[in-house]
């Protein structure tokens, strides 16, 4: 077997505690041991070499995404002009910009060096799709959340006072069912609420009609999860998103969770204040005291960056309230198997924008101000903040403190005059960069040979030519390889194999099933023996034959 040596390269590997020149060997998709016997030799000095990024939370897969491709027609078509064939043979045609095709997705993503991406809002009677719309993403490696705690029965259960271990087993016989790495809950309860015609629900507010509130939402989710042994700590999109003054929703959703892993997902759209004239301010300082001061908490940013995209969101409720707003003016909402929801709304950032510019600066503090990059992942909640494309000037933004005065400078003068941001002199390393886009995601996903360059682990490496402009140097890496075959070269795919599925498979207690069974004849529209996706079917019709990466659950209490 041919083995590939990357010499001479500055490797950056968190996972390992390494910053150093070395050379490093590749054998098959894994990477080994020195080697005497080299067959192919690749000169990586004066690159920075990285394990491939992993993206933990982007909308890539299912039903609101294809939603959102379908409102914004012009998004995949640039005026009357036909689609833009490529001119690499092995491409094929896809399009988009805020929501690009399967096909450009993995592109895309891969020629910036990214190797994993996930889909963090899988409905359960909708898996199925979204595996084999995440299947059909070459390249990259995937997998999904499940989304409950808006569900009918979930909330039925809770109303009844059942016992928690029989909760517990319809969470774990759901992220079995839908192979999913784990659970999310978004807006907890308000999307069931606003069916019942509530227009917020808050931590401590109850449903009109089950009378449960979203704190007993969190916290039996967060337990659960934590007794059936999954890596990935609860997926929180809190109560209240977008609001002005939610920065109480947030806090309190930390207490909810009395201490259990929870991972709170972009929480620029929950850290607002609602100080000063416009009623409207940063919270940013407020959440990051909490974060720092609470090490079972880690969080994905969502950065919004300026220009047009769609917001695509499991919360019918805010996504309604925020519907006015849409730029082109269109929206699309629905309900879907009395589950979760969905609602898509055109949206343009503006810098002259007060509250857009706000927002700006709110991701960027809050990148700065928390302590741990262990516990912080680089993301744009690809669409809602901005494509996963803006990525490489995400990065410089946060590296870079000259530029990022000169990009302040042109927002709103209100917000540039008197936000901290100004005053916060933090620059990124590329050391941290390297654990908030790839070790870090793979730690809190429970990755143990992803995100890192250690003899053993895939061979799922981005080379990046180094490179003052930050912005540059992570937008065309020099080589990028996936499983050991080298896939991109300087911004350009060199192949396309199929992408593997990563998924849990917690244990349970199967007594539940009879009564899942009659639960579903009675009221679901999915039968029970059609829900479950059985790991042949993952593999063969979902995933075309990609292979399947099952990650290990943890004994109870060895967290």
């Amino acid at each position: 077997m041919n083995t590939i040596r990357l010499r001479g390269g500055r490797v950056i590997d968190p996972a390992n505690g390494r910053d150093e020149v070395c050379d490093l060997y590749v054998r098959g998709a894994c990477i080994v041991e020195p080697d005497q016997a080299v067959g192919e030799d690749i000169d990586a000095s004066g690159c920075v070499v990285m394990a491939g990024g992993i993206d933990m939370h982007t909308h890539i897969g299912g039903g609101k995404v294809n939603l959102a491709r379908l409102l914004l027609p012009e998004d995949h078509r640039i005026g009357s002009n036909p689609i833009a064939l490529p001119g690499n043979a092995l491409e094929l045609a896809s399009c988009g910009q805020c929501t690009p095709g399967t096909l450009a997705t993995g592109y895309r993503y891969v020629e910036m060096g990214y190797t994993a991406a996930f889909e963090p809002a899988m409905v359960a009677a909708n898996a199925r799709h979204a595996h084999m719309e995440m299947g059909d993403t070459p390249i990259l490696d995937h997998g999904a959340y499940v989304m409950l705690g808006n569900d009918e029965l979930m909330l039925r259960m809770l109303a009844e006072g059942q016992d928690f271990q029989r909760i517990r087993d319809y969470v774990g016989w759901t992220i079995n069912a839908t192979k999913a790495m784990g659970v999310k809950v978004v807006n907890p309860g308000g999307i069931s609420a606003f069916k019942f015609n509530q227009r917020k629900l808050d931590v401590d507010e109850r449903h009109a009609h089950w009378r449960i509130t979203p704190r007993q939402v969190v916290h039996t989710l967060a337990r659960a999860l934590r007794e059936l042994g999954v890596p990935h700590p609860l997926h929180i999109h809190g109560s209240n998103l977008g609001v002005a003054g939610n920065i109480e929703s947030t806090l309190g959703t930390i207490a909810a969770l009395e201490g259990l892993p929870g991972h709170l997902t972009h929480v620029q759209f929950h850290a607002y204040g609602a100080e000063g004239p416009k009623k409207f301010s940063s919270a940013a300082l407020e959440l990051a005291q909490a974060v720092n001061a609470n090490g079972n908490i880690s969080i994905d940013v969502g950065q919004i960056m300026f220009g047009q995209t769609v917001t695509a969101s499991g919360d019918t409720m805010r996504q309604y309230a925020q519907s006015a707003l849409g730029s082109p003016r269109k929206w699309a909402g629905a309900d879907i198997e009395c589950e979760a929801g969905c609602g898509v709304v055109p949206f343009r950032y503006r810098e002259q924008s007060y509250v857009n510019a706000l927002q700006w600066v709110i991701g960027l503090e809050l990148f700065l101000l928390v302590n741990d990059p262990w516990r912080v992942v680089l993301t744009t909640d690809h669409p809602n903040g901005g494509p996963f494309t803006s990525y490489p000037h995400l990065i410089r933004l946060l590296m870079d403190r000259g530029f990022r005065e000169q990009q302040l400078a042109r927002l709103h003068p209100d917000v540039a005059a008197q936000c901290a941001l100004s005053a916060i002199q933090r620059e990124l390393t590329l050391y941290e960069i390297a654990i908030m886009t790839r070790a870090g995601p793979a730690r809190l996903l429970g990755l143990r040979d992803r995100g890192h360059l250690g003899v053993g682990a895939a061979a799922d490496i981005a080379v990046y030519l180094d490179n003052a402009d930050r912005e540059a140097m992570f937008a065309t890496p020099q080589y990028v390889f996936k499983d050991g075959a080298l896939v991109s070269r300087a911004g350009r795919i060199q192949a396309a194999p199929v992408g593997g599925a990563h998924f849990v498979e917690p244990d349970y207690d199967h007594g539940i099933e009879p009564y899942l069974r009659q639960r579903l004849a009675e009221y679901g529209s999915v039968h029970f023996d059609h829900l479950a996706i059985g790991r042949d079917e993952l593999c063969e019709c979902c995933c075309k034959g990609g292979r399947l990466l099952p990650a290990a659950c943890f004994a109870e209490g060895a967290r």
